[in-house]
C-alpha cells in the first residue's frame, strides 16, 4: 500500500501540502523507501534551527542599533519573498533559509527598538523571555502527547491561522484609507482578549512545527528538508514574538 499525503498540511506558509508530498515522492519506491541522498533527522533540524536563530540574533543586534523603516521594512518585505521562494523551491532551502534569517533579523531588531523607545526598555527581555517559555512550554506538551496532533486538529489550527492572517491584510489594505480595524491591538479587556487568541493560535503552530519535524525523519524527507523546516519554526518564533511584543505594549499603555 503506498503512501499518500503522509505529511498534513499545515497552517505554518512553510508547510504546503504540496512541496512536502514532493519530497515523499523524491524518497518513496512502491511500499519501500528508497533512499537517494542524504536523509534529513530531527536533530539535524534542530541544528540548522540553532544556526538560523544565531543569525537572526546577529543582524538583530545590527537591525536594534542601527534601527531603521528601510531595514525594518526591507527586512520584513525581502524576507517574506525569501519565504515564498522557498514554499515553491524547497531545495534552496539551503540558502534561502540563512538568507531568511539574516533579514527577519533586520526586521526584529529594528521593530525591537521602535517598541523600546515607545514604551520602555525592559519590554524586549520580558517579550523574548515569554516566547522562550512559550517555545519549551509547547514542545513539553507535544513531547509528553497532551495534545496530539490529530488531522481535525491540523484543520482548525489551519483555519484559525487563514482567518487571523485574512484579518491582517484587511487591515493592511484599510490602514491607505486611514481606517484601522476595531480592537485590533488596542487597548482595553477587548484588544487584549483578541491578542491573547492570536498568541493562542501561533503558539499551536509551534506542535505542527514539531510533528513536521518528527515525519520528516520518520518517511525519509531529502536532507535539504532539514533547512526547509528550520525556516518554517522561525517563521512561527517570529511571529509569536511580535505578538506578544504587541501584547505587552497594549498592556503597558493600560496601566
Amino acid at each position: 500500500m503506498k503512501r499518500r499525503g503522509m505529511f498534513s498540511s499545515s497552517s505554518n506558509p512553510m508547510f504546503r501540502e504540496k512541496t512536502l508530498q514532493r519530497a515523499a515522492q523524491n524518497t518513496l519506491d512502491g511500499d519501500f523507501i528508497k533512499i537517494s541522498g542524504d536523509r534529513m533527522t530531527v536533530s539535524g533540524a534542530v541544528n540548522k534551527s540553532l544556526i538560523l536563530g544565531a543569525i537572526m540574533l546577529l543582524t538583530a543586534v545590527v537591525g536594534f542599533t542601527y534601527a531603521s523603516p528601510v531595514l525594518m521594512w526591507g527586512g520584513a518585505i525581502l524576507g517574506l519573498v525569501t519565504v515564498l521562494a522557498a514554499s515553491f523551491k524547497p531545495e534552496w532551502s539551503t540558502f534561502l533559509a540563512p538568507l531568511y534569517a539574516a533579514l527577519e533579523g533586520f526586521f526584529v531588531g529594528s521593530i525591537s527598538m521602535i517598541y523600546a523607545a515607545a514604551f520602555f526598555p525592559g519590554i524586549i527581555f520580558q517579550a523574548v523571555t515569554l516566547t522562550m517559555a512559550v517555545f519549551f512550554v509547547m514542545l513539553f506538551v507535544y513531547k509528553m502527547g497532551i495534545i496530539k496532533v490529530t488531522g481535525k486538529f491540523r484543520s482548525g489550527v489551519i483555519m484559525a491561522t487563514g482567518a487571523i492572517f485574512l484579518v491582517y491584510i484587511v487591515n493592511f489594505a484599510l490602514s491607505f484609507f486611514g481606517i484601522n480595524l476595531p480592537f485590533l491591538h488596542e487597548g482595553g479587556m477587548m484588544g487584549i482578549g483578541i491578542s491573547l487568541v492570536i498568541i493562542g493560535v501561533a503558539s499551536m503552530n509551534l506542535l505542527l512545527d514539531f510533528d513536521n519535524f518528527d515525519k520528516g525523519e520518520k518517511f525519509g524527507a531529502p536532507a535539504y528538508y532539514e533547512w526547509f523546516f528550520a525556516m518554517g519554526l522561525l517563521v512561527t518564533l517570529v511571529w509569536l514574538y511580535i505578538e506578544i511584543l504587541r501584547l505587552l505594549s497594549i498592556l503597558s499603555s493600560s496601566d
